[in-house]
């Protein structure tokens, strides 16, 4: 303990240890209005049981009316309260009003859907009053917002990130995948449930998807379907096997929808528990088994490319040419020119995409006014482009193109006199105009298709900014004949001013290269809510173009960059050259 030295005013709201346990702290007889206001604000960040000590310093109307789960405010920093009343008390005053202030930058709403926000003004007020008290009389809060007001630091202590899972609607049986839903839950136990994390987490699951993922997933649990009553706590035993207790809505379930149900468990509880899940029980409302399934069974659901996905890479060689880096290499295998006209014919190539089967390619031409497409298995003629560009600029032309899990190509025309999004069925149905809102000016400058086929990630260039934005595809009529449409984007990296490259890095992962305004190019995580991973920020890399992620997010990120060519970056490690002659390098997708 320190004996000399200036005193220092700290923050209550510092970066720490996730571990580090707050505990909430009742009012002293006497407090003082000023003295109440900051027991509130820091109780809210304790992990203090139903609030209970927390509503100590509300009045009983106030504390019956507070729904502390209502809405998450997350504000840059610790919120901050006026020096003194706005309404100066002295002796004959029962009422004092104080502002609180801020930074708001996300809310988690009621669902624990995360929404990120550019960051604006936080105004709140705090109404006291002076009642009477068992020690006399006592300032209480009377009038406050619902919900929790945190600093960031704070939310990212409390919180983690976890991916609940639900099944793409519009494929038939044979076809159901699972698509990553994020939400934000308490790290530990929740204090208006008191569930642990992973009783949190399945209870979720039950409520089913957020509402901006609802209109393209659906769950198999039937409507209303929920823990048994009075389970509050679910635990693997020791042989990594989880029971869950469900209410009389799945009682007459069938086997293939209940492993469909369990399989939603056990990929949700993938990554939350210290040791993985391997099996899952799911119960009856009577306690008699539905079905069981194990992690192993489960993977017939898993979500596109998590497993036994291409580990394989593709880039354009020196001459223009396809070549491709073989899988299980790590990013260092030698590489070989692929079959077919994109690997030895006359048209030189500036950008590739692969299709997730690794059967087709498509390709730009060296001025990016055509896109042709073509067999990686089998040799043939190229034949007409597919898509072109009447724009002047090549940098208006098209962009890179991208496949979805279903098979379909997706690319962008620049042209600022007739910018498009189009996507040919099946990679080679004619080429359809997707609408996609996005603001008068603003223009396509890069896209990328999630492996699950239900969300884009657009790169948006209005004036001399670029932002990433994420969009819902939405399908509407018989399959073969819908109506595409992108709808609903949201901001996926609103801390970076300019994004110049990104791609897919798992089921509801980014890895986007930008700068912070007036800051320098960095490479870094982002969640697909717009929210950022405690250690999203990776090793530096100068001067990057482009970057390539695969859906194994075990396999190397890899980034084309002017001067040291291709580099891979693996978990743990740092940047190392692969390749200094070569660009637009891809993991197919």
């Amino acid at each position: 303990m320190p004996v000399t030295g200036d005193v220092k005013a700290v923050d209550a709201s510092q970066p720490g240890d996730s571990q580090v346990q707050v505990y909430a702290v009742a009012p002293r007889d006497g407090a003082t209005p000023n003295e109440v206001v900051d027991g509130f604000l820091e109780s809210m960040t304790s992990d203090d049981s139903d609030f209970r000590t927390t509503r100590q310093y509300l009045t009983k109307r106030a504390s019956s009316d507070w729904k502390p789960g209502a809405l998450t405010t997350v504000l840059a920093s610790a919120p901050n309260r006026s020096d003194r009343p706005v309404h100066d008390s002295d002796r004959s005053t029962n009422e004092v009003t104080y502002t609180l202030t801020g930074e708001e930058v996300a809310t988690v709403d009621g669902q624990n859907a995360y929404q990120p926000l550019a960051p604006t003004d936080y105004s709140q007020t705090l109404n006291l009053v002076r009642q009477k008290g068992p020690d006399g009389s006592e300032w209480r809060i009377d009038r406050v917002p619902d919900g929790l007001v945190l600093g960031q630091s704070d939310f990212k202590r409390l919180y983690r990130s976890v991916n609940k899972f639900y099944f793409a609607t519009g494929r038939t049986e044979a076809q159901s995948t699972l698509v990553a839903d994020p939400v934000y839950i308490r790290n530990r136990t929740d204090p208006a449930t008191g569930m642990d994390t992973v009783t949190q987490a399945v209870r979720s699951l039950l409520r089913g998807p957020t509402d901006w993922l609802r209109p393209v997933v659906a769950s198999r649990f039937p409507a209303g379907t929920g823990l048994r009553k009075g389970v509050t706590s679910l635990t693997p035993d020791d042989r990594n096997v989880l029971k869950v207790p469900l209410n009389k809505k799945v009682d007459g379930a069938g086997q293939r929808s209940c492993r469909m149900m369990a399989s939603q468990v056990l990929f949700t509880l993938r990554d939350l528990t210290s040791a993985r899940v391997e099996q899952v029980e799911l119960q009856r409302s009577d306690g008699s088994a539905l079905c069981v399934l194990g992690a192993d069974q489960a993977e017939e659901y898993a979500p596109d490319g998590s497993s036994g996905g291409s580990d394989s890479q593709y880039f354009v060689d020196a001459k223009g040419h396809v070549e491709r880096i073989p899988g299980s290499t790590r990013g260092s295998g030698e590489p070989q020119p692929v079959a077919g006209p994109f690997g030895s014919g006359s048209l030189r190539v500036s950008a590739v995409g692969v299709s997730r089967d690794e059967q087709s390619a498509a390709a730009l031409s060296q001025n990016k006014d055509a896109l042709y497409t073509a067999s990686l298995a089998t040799a043939g003629e190229l034949g007409p482009p597919v898509v072109t560009s009447r724009a002047d600029k090549a940098g208006d032309r098209l962009t890179a193109p991208s496949w979805d899990s279903r098979g379909d190509l997706w690319v962008a025309d620049r042209d600022p006199d007739n910018p498009r999004l189009l996507r040919l069925a099946d990679g080679t149905g004619k080429p359809e105009e997707v609408t996609v809102p996005i603001l008068d000016g603003s223009r396509i400058t890069a896209l990328r298709l999630s492996s699950d086929g239900v969300r884009i990630a657009l790169l948006l260039t209005l004036g001399d900014r670029t932002t990433l934005q994420i969009g819902r595809i939405e399908r509407q009529g018989p399959q073969g004949k819908e109506q595409v449409s992108v709808v609903d984007l949201r901001h996926a990296a609103p801390q970076l001013a300019d994004v110049t490259a990104m791609s897919w890095s798992g089921g509801s992962r980014l890895v986007v290269v930008g700068k912070e305004e007036g800051g320098v190019q960095q490479v870094r995580y982002v969640q697909a809510d717009g929210s950022t991973p405690s250690s999203g920020v990776l090793p530096g890399v100068n001067q990057v173009r482009a970057i390539a992620a695969a859906d194994d997010e075990q396999l190397p990120l890899m980034a084309d960059t002017v001067g040291d060519g291709i580099v891979k970056l693996l978990p743990g490690d740092n940047w190392q050259t692969v390749l200094k002659e070569g660009s637009a390098l891809v993991y197919p997708g």
